[in-house]
């Protein structure tokens, strides 16, 4: 093994001996990965295609002693570090340049007490690996719409999906972590140990250690649910808006329904005469009984004139996957993000502007309604403060060739500009793009400063940096 080159928390790069790396090498139960190894590019390929970056060392960990060494091999020689879960973050921050990368993915163990109603979960996993484990308990973590993202990093920014209005977001569903702060220390965190510090937890991102496990709450719920889609042709999209927003003032906690707007894709349910062009989508999801269900959609459904109606009793695990095949890997993605404490008038008329101006078949707009038990936990009871925002939007522009970026992103930016004086100010992390660091203090709104003082605590030099980075103090760079 030959000496290596790593970049540096600093700008610069660093020189490590053959015998440090042999070292780190024979001690991880996992494996090392540089450059020239088979297994390099896979490890480092995250699903956002824009980020193309290589780091120097890739640390594929086996287990929470293997990412002890590496923090603490990464906090000795002073090296930029990036932590990988599913990869799945718009960011791209699971990745760096020529620092070490701590790649949690192979950590996929999940185990479920059905009868004590909690589950212990690795941070590797996906959330098609949770809901395949709890929902054989007929019960459920409330997660994300794409079942191929990371636990970890869906939970760190908050989590948001399909039943969060019935259980609340993943964060509130979260009992314990253990945790690799950046001393290389494993330390718990609940609310009877490092109490500060699970809070910061819950939706704070990953800048305040490594999880290596997660301890949930389950809530029972039937492997059945009420789902699908209400197509409309988006001629009618300011009527449809408008009365969809009417119907939402009377769901209950076990309904969802969120909107989207794009150019319809070759759905087997649609007539191919609409393939290609713009329609708005009601997609709704009811995790009661399903008679209950029929009733409570009903309103919903009777709007306007649709194209189909394919909602109907389907497997919640399949639910969670049904919108996985518009998300795959490969595709060049930005985002771009708001919260809504109401939708307007004027809120809905940019929206509906922007859809008009679509620069690909594959960009869209997709409102989801939050709200329900999320919305009554005080904004102070954790980091993830938007507990009044019952909308949020967020502009997805993805594309494949590289001379589209200019077209897309600026188009992204554009309906972002237009909506901004009619949002809440706050952002959801998790959809925030690598060029929004100087929005992390607005979004955190007020419970920043106390993210800052947990910050110092337990990452006073910003070891952990790759991310939507809260700076301990002035003059520590984010990546």
């Amino acid at each position: 093994m030959d000496d290596l080159s790593l970049s540096t928390l600093e700008p610069g790069k660093k020189t490590v001996d053959a015998a440090a790396l042999e070292g780190l090498a024979a001690r991880l139960r996992g494996a090392t990965l540089r450059e020239s190894d088979p297994s390099y590019d896979e490890a480092r390929t995250i699903w956002n295609a824009m980020i193309d970056r290589r780091p120097g060392l890739i640390v594929r960990c086996a287990g929470a002693a293997d990412v002890i060494d590496a923090v603490r091999f990464a906090r000795d020689n002073g090296l930029l570090v990036s932590v990988r879960g599913g990869g799945h973050n718009i960011a791209g921050s699971a990745v760096c340049d020529g620092g070490l990368m701590i790649d949690l993915s192979p950590m996929k163990s999940v185990r479920v007490d059905a009868v004590g109603r909690r589950a212990w979960v690795e941070p590797g996993v996906t959330l098609a690996e949770l809901d395949r484990e709890t929902q054989a308990f007929e019960l459920v973590v409330p997660t994300g719409i794409n079942s191929t993202t990371g636990i970890a990093g869906l939970t760190l920014g908050g989590g948001f999906g399909w039943i969060t209005r019935k259980f609340g977001l993943t964060i509130d569903s979260l009992l314990s972590a253990d945790v690799v702060t950046a001393d290389g220390q494993l330390v718990r965190a609940s609310s009877g140990e490092n109490p500060d510090l699970f809070w910061a937890l819950r939706g704070g991102g990953g800048n305040f250690g490594v999880v290596t496990a997660f301890e949930f709450k389950l809530h029972p719920m039937k492997t059945e649910v009420l789902s699908g889609l209400v197509v409309h042709p988006f001629a009618d999209a300011p009527q449809v808006l408008r009365e969809y927003r009417a119907a939402l003032e009377e769901a209950p906690d076990e309904l969802t329904c969120w909107t989207v707007m794009r150019q319809a894709p070759p759905l087997p349910f649609l007539p191919a005469e609409w393939h290609g062009k713009e329609i708005l989508v009601l997609a709704m999801c009811y995790c009661g009984d399903l008679q209950a269900g029929e009733a409570a959609t009903r309103r919903l459904r009777s709007i306007g004139k649709p194209i189909a109606d394919v909602v109907g009793p389907n497997p919640f695990t399949g639910w969670q996957q049904a919108f996985d095949p518009l998300l795959t890997p490969g595709a060049r993605n930005y985002w771009k993000s708001h919260d809504f404490t109401a939708l307007t008038d004027a809120a809905l008329d940019v929206v509906v502007e922007a859809v008009r101006k679509l620069p690909g078949p594959e960009c869209e707009i997709f409102v989801g309604h939050v709200g329900g038990a999320a919305g009554r936990v005080a904004a102070e009871a954790t980091a993830f403060p938007q507990r009044s925002s019952h909308f949020v939007m967020n502009v997805h522009a993805r594309w494949r060739e590289p001379a589209m970026d200019r077209a897309c992103i600026d188009w992204a930016r554009g309906l972002y500009e237009a909506a901004k004086p009619h949002s809440a100010g706050t952002a959801y992390v998790n959809f925030m793009p690598e060029d929004e660091s100087d929005r992390v203090e607005a979004a955190y709104g007020g419970n920043y400063r106390r993210l800052v003082e947990i910050k110092r605590r337990y990452d006073p030099n910003n070891l952990f940096r790759m991310n939507q980075n809260v700076r301990p103090k002035e003059g520590l760079r984010a990546a």
